[in-house]
């Protein structure tokens, strides 16, 4: 919802995700989140600022330094990042090149920052040509690696992932290692929904682990898991799109089970944000939207629900990265107070330390908790 006060530092001038996007689509048309507050919070074109918001609502600022998804997650569960993950901007060096060579007995061509979908369009062919696999970065800290699945079975793809992670490690230790394999004939070369990620494992607890120590459930959908490496999470569930993203939600919340369900909601990023797509972008929206009166429908009376980001991913800007932005936070519950106004919360944490109010568990030590400000009145 706009540019962090620090996004020169990342080349992220000008970026506001929802703010960009309603200028170009000529204004946002999402009914349902507008009555649960998102116009309220900054000005949106499209969507009113005054209505008697449902939910609360407010914007949140990250403190981690960065902007990829790994550090944007902890930070939302309560683990506040210090030091900035290696990135290579111009190429992993030689050195590393020869470690992954020698441990997974392959070659490597590419070895750039660069677009997924651009860098197999490039190379696709010398790939197949030759078996050498695609080796690319981008401004996250990541290395990933392509290969089409006739060439490069996914499970060997994968195997050789995980020789990765265990290579990059100490001044190396990217934030994720990223499987990325494609199908097509040539000039024709698309991604697969085979993609896996190996990320680090957070180095201190977060919310997640409270949750489980406490002996409440954490359900993770969509890449949670991968996002935490498994730390924290009692069960998964891997999704394809943000489709099925929505309905395993809603099949979790008809469960009545009794814990935390944390849904990241994937093609926002890989299908539309890192490639430009408006349109793309709004009509994924436009799906969220028509979709929550059938979650808010199924809410128990003490069931809360939360709408937020863990960064921005201007789709109107020329990058193709993630932004450092500002993002929204909508907080429902049929007990919960209403139009109420959070503000600017100084960290993404002060969603996990009312987590931790909410559940009665220990919180991380960081974040403010606004649990008092949206609590039922009677508590």
């Amino acid at each position: 919802m706009g540019e962090l006060p620090d996004a020169a530092q990342y080349g992220d001038l000008g970026s506001n995700t929802l703010g960009n996007l309603a200028e170009a689509v000529g204004g946002l048309l999402l009914p349902n989140l507008e009555r649960l507050g998102l116009g309220k919070i900054r000005p949106i074109r499209g969507l009113s600022g005054s209505v008697a918001a449902q939910a609360s609502y407010g914007y949140m600022a990250e403190q981690s330094p960065g902007k990829d998804s790994i550090y944007g997650h902890w930070e939302l569960m309560g683990l506040i990042a210090r030091q900035p993950q290696p990135t290579y901007p111009g190429g992993f060096p030689q050195r590393i090149v020869d470690q992954l060579e020698t441990a997974s007995g392959r070659h490597f061509i590419g070895n750039i920052a660069a677009s997924g979908t651009e860098i197999i369009q490039r190379l696709g062919s010398e790939h197949i040509r030759t078996g050498k696999l695609i080796l690319y970065t981008s401004a996250d800290s990541v290395l990933q690696i392509a290969s089409h699945e006739e060439i490069i079975p996914v499970v060997k793809l994968y195997q050789i992932c995980q020789i990765a992670r265990g290579i990059m490690t100490g001044q190396d230790a990217v934030g994720r290692i990223i499987a990325r394999p494609f199908i097509g004939p040539e000039g024709s070369f698309i991604r697969t929904s085979n993609r896996k990620d190996f990320s680090l494992p957070p180095p201190n607890r977060t919310i997640l682990d409270h949750l489980c120590l406490a002996g409440k459930e954490v359900l993770g959908i969509g890449k949670i898991e991968d996002l935490f490496a498994g730390q924290g999470i009692t069960e998964a569930i891997h999704t394809k799109s943000n489709r099925q993203g929505l309905e395993e939600t809603l099949e979790a919340i008809k469960s009545k089970r009794r814990g935390f369900i944390f849904t990241n909601l994937v093609d926002f990023d890989m299908m539309w944000g890192h490639r430009n797509d408006v349109a793309g972008y709004y009509s994924g929206l436009r799906e969220v939207d028509l979709f929550l009166p059938e979650i808010l429908a199924n809410l128990s009376e003490d069931d809360v629900l939360v709408l937020t980001a863990d960064h921005g991913c201007d789709p109107t800007t020329p990058s193709t990265d993630h932004s450092r932005e500002y993002v929204p936070i909508l907080i429902y519950g049929k007990k919960l107070r209403s139009n109420t106004n959070l503000g600017c919360r100084d960290t993404f944490a002060d969603l996990a330390a009312t987590i931790a109010d909410y559940f009665g568990v220990t919180g991380t030590g960081s974040g403010k908790s606004f649990w008092k400000l949206i609590q039922p009145q009677n508590n």
